[in-house]
């Protein structure tokens, strides 16, 4: 019995450092390519998108409100809406939501 629980401590001290780290690896692997990437493609598609924007399109805003945009601002981030007749606000560009319908090319 002496001999059996020596041989377990020998087997157990001499293992590869390498293979106590592996599992610790994976986790981080499969984190990756789960969470981190695809978070990072939604990120670049947001960008795309406020990017794209132009005077004549149909927005939806985070906070719910539906409008067309009448003017960019650059250098502020912002953007114009018409909401209304005669009723525009100005919204922050990373308000944007998503863009309904694009401008038609005349």
């Amino acid at each position: 019995m002496h001999s059996l629980l020596m041989m377990a401590n020998q087997s157990a001290g001499g293992g590869n450092p390498i293979m106590a780290f592996l599992p610790l690896i994976m986790i981080i692997v499969v984190m990756y390519f789960f969470m981190i990437r695809p978070q990072a493609k939604k990120q670049k598609e947001v960008k795309a998108m406020l990017d794209a924007l132009e005077k004549g399109d149909k927005i939806l805003t985070n906070g719910g409100i539906i409008g067309t945009v009448q003017g960019l601002k650059e250098a502020e981030g912002t953007v114009y809406l018409k909401v209304a007749e005669n009723v525009k606000i100005e919204v922050s560009r990373g308000a944007v939501a998503q863009v309904l319908k694009k401008k038609k090319e005349a």
